[in-house]
């Protein structure tokens, strides 16, 4: 999340309906509304994972249609068989077949796009890869993590967490914001506003963990660290795609958010982080 205010680039263009000045209003309504469907998926590993892979694909729309302005042409079907797929293996048989259904719906690209010819088909196959490792393959983790031992618990530890990270750099930017992080990604971005993420990740994660996991506080601080500077990465990747195909948000569809990848970019990025340092520093029987 950015952590200062600057206006944005005159050579930005927005995707749809918003505006450097977003209405609070439906940024807040919207926010509550997001909250509650991420609890009330919590209420059984299924039913999360069907509202995970129907982000990944709203996401995986969106980063398609963002491509589409620098003319990568992503194929949808093998793409949306491939995202579904990802998310239902590495839900029932875990890692290794996480990746082995990414290794082939990245083979389903190319191959349906090999008839093309190379010329024709060289930048469809680089955008549907794009979208099947970002969001889609680093969202799996997610899925793997729900379905261990306390899954559930581990993944609200998770989204707390990062949301966190927001927060915190949001407060600390806006309030002692002075010296940019990347000017030329995220001008709104200081290091200040990741100071403050990281103590925010800290605190937060060694009260999780300790609270909700019934692990080390410790641990629970590692976490968060970590959380914090892979949260930070997946905000300036995003920045980044969208400063090169030239655009504001991802899409209009949350009002005063923008697009859905607008609020997953951390999350997508930290999944695999929080899987991880989960299975590490709390330990499940």
């Amino acid at each position: 999340m950015d952590t200062t205010i600057d206006p944005v680039p005159r050579h930005v263009r927005s995707t749809g309906a918003t505006t450097p000045g977003r209405n609070l209003r439906d940024a807040i309504v919207i926010g509550v509304v997001l909250a509650a469907l991420a609890l009330a998926s919590l209420l059984h590993p299924v039913l999360f994972l069907v509202v995970l892979t129907a982000a990944m694909l709203i996401g995986a729309y969106e980063v398609q249609e963002a491509v589409g302005h620098a003319r990568l042409d992503v194929p949808v079907i093998p793409v949306a068989i491939g995202i579904v797929s990802m998310m239902v293996a590495a839900y029932l048989r875990g890692p290794e077949m996480l990746a082995v259904a990414t290794g082939l719906s990245m083979v389903a690209v190319v191959l349906w796009r090999a008839a093309d010819g190379f010329t024709a088909s060289a930048s469809s196959i680089a955008g549907g890869l794009l979208t099947l490792l970002y969001p889609a393959a680093l969202g799996g983790f997610a899925a793997l993590m729900v379905a261990e031992p306390a899954g559930r618990t581990r993944i609200a530890v998770f989204i707390l967490v990062t949301v966190f990270s927001d927060i915190g750099g949001y407060a600390a930017g806006v309030r002692f914001g002075r010296h940019p992080m990347a000017p030329s990604l995220s001008p709104k971005k200081s290091w200040e506003g990741f100071a403050g993420s990281v103590l925010a990740c800290g605190v937060v994660g060694a009260l999780a963990v300790w609270l909700l996991l019934d692990g080390a506080w410790w641990g629970g601080a590692v976490l968060g660290v970590l959380v914090a500077g892979c949260a930070t990465v997946g905000d300036l990747i995003e920045s980044s795609i969208k400063r090169d195909v030239g655009i504001k948000d991802m899409s209009s569809l949350l009002p005063g958010h923008g697009g859905l990848m607008d609020r997953l970019d951390s999350l997508v990025v930290c999944a695999p982080v929080a899987w991880a340092g989960l299975r590490i520093l709390v330990p499940y029987a």
